[in-house]
């Protein structure tokens, strides 16, 4: 796929205060649209991974709002109009407003989304 928006992803995950449209791009990347419509700490969903931790490299744009990641040492956050790149190793924290727009290797994404997936069952949450 040579490009896509938010309106032409294929794909949704809809959970209670987070909406993600997703695309998986020609070259190994895959393009997130996320809308956050409540705040959340995140951290639990990644158990599992290494360090419980989130493995997924990002790169983002924030276009409303502000959202946060974790990492063992210290925490970072991003508002509107911020550019970011957040390597491996965080969990993210999301704040109700925001809207940004992300890009990861789809490999490492799809494991990411399996195991948050598979843990959202697990607190009985559907997706």
């Amino acid at each position: 796929m040579p490009k896509v928006s938010k309106e032409t992803a294929s794909e949704t995950i809809a959970l209670e205060g987070l909406e993600v449209q997703l695309e998986h791009l020609d070259g190994g990347y895959s393009v997130c649209f996320e809308s956050h419509t409540a705040d959340a700490d995140l951290a639990d969903l990644f158990r599992g991974l290494p360090d419980d931790r989130s493995q997924l490299p990002r790169w983002g744009y924030v276009i409303t709002g502000k959202v946060a990641f974790r990492f063992a040492d210290r925490e970072e956050t991003y508002e509107a109009g911020d550019a970011y790149y957040v390597p491996p190793g965080h969990t993210p924290i999301h704040f109700a407003g925001a809207e940004i727009v992300e890009f990861s290797p789809t490999d490492i994404l799809g494991e990411t989304i399996g195991v948050v997936l598979e843990n959202l069952r697990a607190a009985g949450v559907e997706a």
